[in-house]
Parts: C-alpha cells; sequence; structure tokens
C-alpha cells in the first residue's frame, strides 16, 4: 500500500512539472521538425544539479512555470543583444507562440529567418497554398515559416528584407530592400518591396512586367496568382511572388535563381527580415 501510494506522489509530481509546458502550445513546433530542447530561450541558463538531479528538477518546474506565463520577443529582433543565433520562440501579435531561426551574428542580428534553402535540399518545395500559408521544412537546415506567420509578423512594425544568396561558386552576396511587408491572405499575401541595395543585384523590383516580384501574389500548385496564362508554380516548381513567371526562384528543389547572379545554379539562399532602422 505504502509502495502505491508513492508510486501515486511520483506520476503526480511528475505531471505538475510536465503540465506548464503541456499548456505551453507552439503552433508550429512539429511542422518544423523542432523540440523544446532545440529551443535557445526555453531554457535557464543557471541548472546545476547535484547528485540525485534534485536541483535539476526544481529548476525545471520553476522554469515550466515561467515559460507558461513568459512574454515572448515578437520577432527576433527582440531577442537580447548578444544572445546566440539559433531557434526561438516568438509570439507575433495576436498568434500562439512559434518557432523560428533567429539570426544575431549579421548586422547586429535580430533578423527573423523567414526561408532557408540550398541546393542538396531534401524538401521538394511542390506544396499546396495550405502548406505553405502554415510552413514546412525543418527549422534546422532548410524550411518556410509560412506565408500567413509572415504577413502576421510584417504587419507589426515597419520592416526591411535582406535576400541572402550564395552564387554557383558558393561566394555569399545579397539584396536588401529598405521595406518589406506581406498583405493579408484575402489580398493574396501580396509582396511589398522598398528600395534595393546591396551587390546581388535587383532582381525583385526592377525587371519587366513578365519577371517582376514585387506588388506580385503568392502562387502555389493549387492557387494560381500569376500573371501568365499558364501556372508558373506547376511548371516550375515552388510556391513564390510569381508574375509571368520569374527572375528569381528560391522555393524550389535545385534549380535556385537570382537574376543573371545565378541562373538555376545558385547553392543556397536565405531570407530574413527585421524592423527598418532609420537614421
Amino acid at each position: 500500500m505504502a509502495g502505491h501510494y508513492s508510486n501515486l506522489l511520483f506520476f503526480t509530481s511528475v505531471l505538475a512539472l510536465l503540465a506548464p509546458l503541456l499548456a505551453l502550445e507552439i503552433e508550429n513546433l512539429e511542422r518544423l521538425k523542432a523540440s523544446l530542447d532545440d529551443i535557445t530561450n526555453l531554457h535557464s541558463d543557471e541548472l546545476h544539479p547535484d547528485e540525485d538531479g534534485e536541483n535539476k528538477r526544481q529548476n525545471r518546474a520553476s522554469e515550466a512555470q515561467r515559460t507558461a506565463q513568459h512574454n515572448w520577443p515578437k520577432d527576433c529582433s527582440e531577442v537580447s543583444a548578444g544572445s546566440p543565433s539559433g531557434i526561438y520562440v516568438i509570439q507575433p501579435t495576436g498568434l500562439h507562440p512559434i518557432v523560428v531561426y533567429c539570426e544575431m551574428n549579421v548586422t547586429d542580428g535580430g533578423w527573423t529567418v523567414i526561408q532557408r534553402n540550398r541546393q542538396s535540399t531534401e524538401i521538394t518545395w511542390a506544396e499546396s497554398w495550405s502548406t505553405y500559408k502554415y510552413g514546412f521544412g525543418n527549422v534546422h537546415t532548410e524550411y518556410w515559416l509560412g506565408t500567413e506567420y509572415i504577413h502576421q509578423i510584417s504587419r507589426q512594425k515597419v520592416y526591411q528584407v535582406r535576400f541572402v544568396i550564395w552564387d554557383a561558386a558558393n561566394n555569399m552576396t545579397f539584396a536588401d530592400y529598405n521595406l518589406f511587408s506581406v498583405e493579408d491572405e484575402s489580398q493574396g499575401y501580396r509582396l511589398r518591396l522598398g528600395t534595393y541595395s546591396g551587390v546581388a543585384g535587383d532582381s525583385m523590383t526592377t525587371n519587366s512586367a513578365s519577371t517582376v516580384h514585387d506588388n506580385m501574389k503568392f502562387s502555389a500548385k493549387d492557387r494560381d496568382h500569376d500573371t501568365s496564362s499558364g501556372n508558373c508554380a506547376s511548371s516550375y516548381g515552388g510556391g513564390w511572388w510569381y508574375s509571368a513567371c520569374y527572375s528569381v526562384r528560391l522555393n524550389v528543389k535545385g534549380g535556385m535563381t537570382w537574376g543573371s547572379l545565378c541562373n538555376g545554379n545558385c547553392k543556397a539562399s536565405a531570407i530574413l527580415i527585421k524592423p527598418a532602422s532609420y537614421c
């Protein structure tokens, strides 16, 4: 009887420890193949377990309680300066918490990574509108954060964007636009960009009407918003802000393109956003 009571107390205490973490709903944790152990801003920096692990259990309990009541950053720009790059929980206004990769080492840090891809990716990128809407891939490697999440983040503040491109020779280059926003789903997640600067070349805003991407709605294989008589997403793969059809194609398995910099043979890409800075 005493043993049964002891076991009951043990399981009750375990459930008490887990309850706050179970209450934490990270909406895209499984979709982006992350676990709680991966998340940089979920864990205390000061865990000093004794021999039987009691202090560690107590610290985890208090950590879980803090987690359930946490005020998460709205984007990676609100992560403390000096924090490492890695996977973080953020909570854009009006949403459940989500995980994202924060790039903290480039140009003063604070960049929210909304896309990463590489030539050797295992992702097909040939996904439906609804899959693009809520994101897919692996936050450790290649992923699309989700068009809805990108919209919700971009509506919080005035944002800028950096497209990072690794060319055919694996040289890293970039294209910055001083304004970035994505409209809501009723507007087809239309892309709005500002003025270009950088060294990769402006392949998003200054092309002909048939290959421009600025002011285009997002298209996927089952939701055609492009200006072509055909379906660019079905013909050329992936989901993107196609016109008729493209000068940039980053959401694709192999064949990544950024204008004339690397036409079908870019090695990798990343798209990073952060609040615009004004001097």
